[in-house]
């Protein structure tokens, strides 16, 4: 089968011929891959950046963590699961037995490994998977959109950690797939929201189309200035999803003393934090990375109800033959969401 993987610790991917994953073993099932998405932490192992060392013990691994298929085949002991379930899966393996997986907090196993960055991924004809990482979706809810789930529920997990609540006036830095996430979950919890990007007009405009109230573009307008001029005051909750740390600070700028800042992105630089201003103000710095299991559901319930909606953050779909092509096209700021479809090829053959 074909296949998108990392084979070296260097810039780039390959698109290879490799062999059919094996039977599923205990515990898993072997899922057809219809759609998968390339996420910033896909283009973050294409490109290399620092923070992704750990992948090269594991090399070479199939990307793709984002997916969405039907059940192909069951492992000893599976149950819950039947052939020619539609599935979609949290990425994220934890080990079991450490304290937080005994407590119900898999997310916080730190010998947790992820599919599609530590064992190969969805970017593939088929992948092999826990059965307890899947969860079915609903017949109404399209294959492409339920590849959406995960990348959703990291949104939903932002959110969640904000503690955002009604009437709360919500700046969103960074209109990528998480941020857009992020204000649509936001503003549909009651919050005021404002998203803000830098020369992003192609993904403000979809901010737009998604309902997002009130988006600014940066390089018009400075961000202390739209935020006076929308809320009439500083903000209660910041959500940060651009990956450069200067973003935080500048959200920090801008939140209200004991406001909230959620730091969603993945950073390859260094904070420099005026800790005395930070305590004085008492501004609290929290950090958001993968979801919860609530928030997994929460996410699948929200593209259930509001897949014409949500299915517009899927800007481009191509056969997973063109991966370098989307790639290339989902590192640029003229894409939102990326889908490969590995199935393209052999339904039209």
């Amino acid at each position: 089968m074909i296949a998108f993987r990392k084979t070296a610790a260097a810039f780039g991917a390959e698109l290879v011929t490799s062999a059919e994953p094996s039977a599923p073993a205990e515990g898993e099932v072997l899922i057809a891959v219809v759609a998968a998405g390339i996420c910033g932490s896909d283009l973050h192992a294409y490109e290399w950046t620092p923070g992704y060392e750990f992948m090269a013990a594991v090399l070479p691994v199939t990307l793709g963590h984002e997916f969405a298929g039907i059940v192909r085949a069951l492992g000893p002991g599976v149950t819950g699961l039947a052939v020619g379930d539609r599935v979609t899966c949290w990425p994220t393996v934890a080990c079991g037995r450490c304290a937080a997986c005994r407590g119900g907090e898999p997310q916080h196993c730190q010998a947790r490994n992820i599919i599609g960055l530590h064992r190969d991924g969805g970017f593939a004809g088929t992948v092999r998977a826990p059965a307890a990482s899947c969860r079915r979706i609903p017949e109404s809810l399209p294959l492409e959109v339920a590849a959406l789930a995960e990348p959703l529920s990291v949104a939903v997990n932002a959110v969640d950690i904000a503690e955002a609540s009604p009437g709360d006036r919500v700046v969103v830095l960074g209109p990528g797939p998480i941020g857009l996430g992020i204000a649509f979950v936001a503003q549909l919890r009651g919050a005021r929201v404002l998203l803000c990007g830098l020369d992003d007009g192609v993904r403000l405009n979809l901010a737009r189309e998604l309902g997002i109230a009130h988006c600014i573009d940066l390089a018009g307008e400075a961000l202390a200035d739209a935020v006076t001029r929308v809320f009439d005051g500083p903000a209660d909750r910041v959500m940060e999803a651009t990956g450069a740390a200067r973003s935080v600070s500048d959200g920090l700028a801008v939140l209200r003393s004991g406001g909230i800042l959620v730091v969603a992105g993945i950073h390859s630089g260094h904070l420099d934090l005026d800790l005395t201003r930070f305590v004085r103000d008492k501004k609290q710095l929290r950090a958001a990375h993968d979801t919860t299991a609530q928030a997994f559901q929460t996410a699948i319930e929200l593209l259930t109800a509001h897949a014409a909606v949500l299915s517009r953050l899927v800007t481009h779909r191509l056969p997973l033959t063109r991966a370098v092509e989307a790639f290339e096209l989902a590192r640029q700021r003229q894409a939102v969401k990326v889908l490969l479809l590995p199935q393209a090829e052999s339904e039209a053959a």
